[in-house]
């Protein structure tokens, strides 16, 4: 039976990337005449392609989660709660990153919604009721943030908290989604994770070139309110996004299915293969210290610093943010198949010397050299957007291709909440390091120390580079890719299905083999 099913599979994909082949065949010789008509039209075929094999639903819903929940909301609320900690609670920075850290908690905790989403359905949906749910927890937050006065901090740091995990569920269940799709149509993995981060960058780019006008005319608790309008597309998505009807489950089973859930995740991860790239991944932002509030606060202070407004706050960070769809860009059609480890290698070693442009900022020795605040500004952070992007993207790449059959957003959400915890204790360590050396509102004499380490802690992770598998995302080294899948028999047993045995299908795929070793 499992060698049936793994035929099929095979049989299925390898018909699939024939039909690519025709079709783009077909698409270059009816314009190989016309260069200029291949470059335009060259996006609209592409987010046809991913239509068609998916659907348009799928596509929409990647575009508002990932591009106006996550960028564009993402981007407004990251500059309205900078001032909102600063002017309207008028906390210290090691105490805002501190804060920062306790609203990251629900992306700690992206499995639980991954078990839900993949074992629990709703009303029959095992999608739609969880963009919904997402939805209504964020405008109910925001809405509480933009009209209550007064707000204690506490009631604050809660409100912001609630929106984090309005807009981690939705994520999630985009993910499982995506993760889902990617199963299905595995040569087009890379374009889905290239489709998230382009929607991310893009959306990006206009909320923080949008974020300093509103903090100046509405104030941060009027971008709360704001905030309201991408929760409720996320609540549309639930609402036509295609998916399966499934009028009867066993909810009595729920507790068996949590088990065999469960199991297949510890069975998946106990694989070398799988713990040694998730804890690279973790390192990787664990040792690059998160310090942004510090600088923040430099860079807005009236004495110490430049005293950017929020208008010029929002255009640097605008500007920054096309680096990282440069650096979408340039992965997917330069980068994507280069092996993890020089991707990786050159990625963190540049993103360890970006962190020195910090230093020379707040040394002010752009000022010797003639170049004002804000263009080294812009610099700087469009430099980090890109580096950043570019280290990130293969780790995408190759999270959403360890995800077994079934649980597909339970594990990809496990992944990534590896990265947040990541990303939580840099938080927490770089505002324990604010604390140490005396960093305060309106004292930034160490500043420069707590840059200097920070940046010597980013090349750490190099050292850990035999963590991450060898080979990249068309790579053709190993003869399968094994895929878990949980089966549900009288002893409950875990089997492992090799899907593709075929090695010319890897060349599509990511290299990493065995997932799981019987």
């Amino acid at each position: 039976m499992v060698e049936e099913g793994t035929d099929n599979h095979a049989t299925y994909n390898k018909v699939e990337l024939v039909e690519e082949q025709i079709e783009d065949e077909n698409r270059g010789s009816n314009r190989g005449g016309f260069v200029g008509y291949v470059n335009i039209m060259a996006p609209i075929d592409w987010f046809s392609k991913l239509s068609r094999k998916t659907h348009w639903s799928f596509v929409m819903g990647v575009v508002v989660i990932y591009g106006i929940n996550q960028g564009f909301g993402g981007a407004l609320g990251r500059v309205g709660t900078e001032y909102y900690m600063k002017d309207v609670q008028k906390v210290q920075p090691s105490e805002a990153q501190a804060y920062s850290g306790i609203t990251n908690i629900p992306w700690i905790i992206k499995p639980v919604w991954g078990l839900l989403t993949d074992v629990v359905p709703i009303l029959g949906y095992q999608r739609r009721p969880y963009f919904v749910l997402a939805g209504i927890i964020g405008i109910l937050s925001m809405f509480f943030l933009s009209f209550h006065e007064k707000l204690h901090v506490a009631l604050a740091v809660l409100s912001l908290t609630s929106g984090s995990a309005g807009v981690a569920i939705a994520d999630v269940t985009v993910d499982a989604c995506v993760a889902q799709h990617s199963g299905v149509h595995p040569s087009l993995a890379p374009d889905m994770q290239s489709l998230c981060s382009l929607s991310s960058s893009i959306g990006a780019l206009i909320g923080f070139s949008l974020s300093g006008i509103f903090v100046h005319l509405i104030g941060p608790k009027g971008v709360y309110g704001l905030l309201s309008i991408p929760y409720a597309l996320v609540l549309l998505i639930g609402l036509v996004l295609k998916e399966p009807y499934t009028p009867s489950f066993a909810y009595g089973q729920v507790s068996e299915k949590f088990v065999d859930a469960a199991s297949a995740m510890w069975t998946t991860l106990k694989s070398e293969d799988v713990w040694r790239p998730c804890l690279y991944m973790y390192l990787s932002f664990a040792l690059s210290l998160n310090i942004y509030d510090g600088l923040f606060y430099w860079e807005t202070d009236s004495k110490a610093g430049p005293s950017f407004s929020q208008e010029t706050i929002g255009f640097v960070l605008s500007i920054g943010s096309v680096g990282s769809l440069l650096g979408a860009i340039l992965y997917q059609y330069n980068l994507k198949t280069y092996p993890f480890r020089t991707l990786l290698f050159w990625g963190q070693l540049f993103f360890g010397l970006s962190g020195m442009l910090d230093l020379v900022f707040i040394l002010r020795l752009n000022l010797k050299l003639g170049m004002p605040d804000y263009v080294f500004a812009v610099i700087d952070e469009s430099v980090l957007q890109m580096v950043g992007r570019l280290k990130w993207m293969p780790l995408l790449v190759l999270s959403s291709q360890l995800c077994p059959p079934g649980i597909e957003g339970t594990f990809f959400a496990l992944l990534m909440s590896i990265d947040n915890f990541g990303l939580m204790s840099s938080t927490w360590l770089g505002g324990l390091l604010l604390h140490v050396l005396s960093v305060t509102r309106t004292q930034f004499d160490n500043l420069w120390l707590v840059v200097l380490i920070r940046n010597v802690l980013r090349i750490v992770p190099l050292c850990f580079l035999f963590l991450v598998p060898k080979g990249g995302s068309d790579s053709s080294g190993f003869s399968r890719l094994e895929v878990l899948k949980v089966v549900e028999d009288g002893d409950d047993d875990i089997e492992v299905l090799s899907v593709y045995e075929d090695s010319e299908l890897l060349k599509h795929e990511v290299e990493l083999a065995p997932l799981v070793s019987s």
